[in-house]
């Protein structure tokens, strides 16, 4: 869905807080979050945005690095950078933020909502969220109702399960926090799951099926 739509932007500029600037250009190597906001100067993104600049370094140690859209100009996107860094006792914002002022970006990545209305009565911006790994691919995506604001220690959660599963024969289990137990993958099987994982464990279910297969995390 995502490499359908970022084909549109990714060979074109996009105008930002921080000047012109391509999409996986700026991702670079490493990995991405890309995040819309309904509008500028709206109670729930200003506690957003506030809440990322904050976690700029826990993003940073992951070389993750963000970009937002919101359906308004850089000029604007500029005072709206005042309220936030006032909010959040901050002394800059740190990544860039689109402008999207004809909602012509919305529009071509399916961020609208159609049940949330401006003050004019057009759609808002849903707050989507899309996690892009090295490869410029999909890796996850959330969408939000633009009524409700993000988790964004849910998304350094993914983001350490993200990681870890790309490299790692292993899945997280629910709730899983980092340094927590992974399980094997189904894939993995007899001499290559004891040699890759001596510490795993097999948890015995009713059906005798061999395949709750528990690991410490890897390293």
């Amino acid at each position: 869905w995502y490499q359908r739509r970022v084909a549109i932007t990714a060979g074109e500029s996009v105008s930002t807080t921080q000047g012109d600037l391509k999409i996986h250009d700026y991702f670079g190597d490493g990995w991405g979050i890309f995040f819309t906001h309904p509008a500028d100067y709206t109670p729930v993104c200003t506690t957003e945005l506030s809440m990322v600049q904050k976690m700029v370094p826990e993003f940073t140690k992951r070389k993750v690095k963000m970009i937002a859209l919101s359906c308004n100009s850089v000029s604007d996107h500029g005072g709206w950078c005042e309220d936030i860094k006032a909010h959040g006792n901050l002394e800059e914002v740190s990544f860039p933020i689109i402008e999207d002022p004809s909602r012509d970006l919305a529009v071509k990545f399916g961020m609208l909502d159609p049940d949330e209305k401006d003050a004019a009565g057009l759609p808002l911006t849903a707050r989507a969220v899309f996690i892009v790994g090295p490869d410029k691919k999909l890796k996850l995506s959330i969408l939000y109702p633009a009524t409700t604001g993000r988790n964004f220690d849910e998304l350094l959660r993914v983001i350490d399960s993200l990681q870890l599963t790309a490299y790692k024969k292993v899945a997280t289990p629910a709730n899983w926090q980092a340094g927590g137990d992974c399980m094997v993958l189904p894939s993995v099987k007899g001499e290559e799951a004891t040699k890759l994982f001596p510490k795993m464990r097999v948890e015995d279910v009713p059906s005798g099926k061999q395949y709750m297969r528990f690991t410490p995390q890897p390293e």
